[in-house]
């Protein structure tokens, strides 16, 4: 069984719908760095510091793929949505998402009113 820590450190748990050879570069530089960054977190293990700043770097970088990249690659179809949700619950876990910036783009898609009630019902069904 996987768990989330699993997820965090192997990225080929979590690239499910890309095609193969995209999802096998995309591993494999993944894998790079996430080894290199074991690798710092190993070196400075007894340095707080210097960890509170590899932290902070990974959540800056963490926010700028989920408010640029991700939020704007977001399907704005309801099917799309919905298939996109279902694969992420299924395959690779839930990335950290805020639950209500996730709520505030359905609410600007089309059909809004059903998909936040089918969202709510999606996560009541999850929980």
């Amino acid at each position: 069984m996987n768990t989330d820590k699993d997820l965090s450190l192997n990225p080929q748990l979590a690239v499910t719908s890309l095609s193969s050879s995209s999802a096998t570069a995309a591993t494999n530089q993944l894998d790079r760095i996430v080894a290199e960054i074991q690798g710092i977190a190993d070196r400075d293990r007894a340095d707080p510091l210097a960890l509170l700043v590899l932290l902070r770097t990974l959540e800056a970088i963490h926010r700028e793929i989920q408010e640029g990249y991700f939020q704007s690659a977001l399907p704005d179809s309801r099917q799309s949505l919905f298939a996109l949700l279902r694969d992420i619950e299924e395959n690779g876990g839930w990335p950290y998402i805020q639950r209500w910036k996730l709520q505030a783009l359905l609410a600007n898609l089309p059909e809004s009113e059903q998909l936040q009630s089918d969202w709510q019902n999606l996560d009541r069904h999850h929980q």
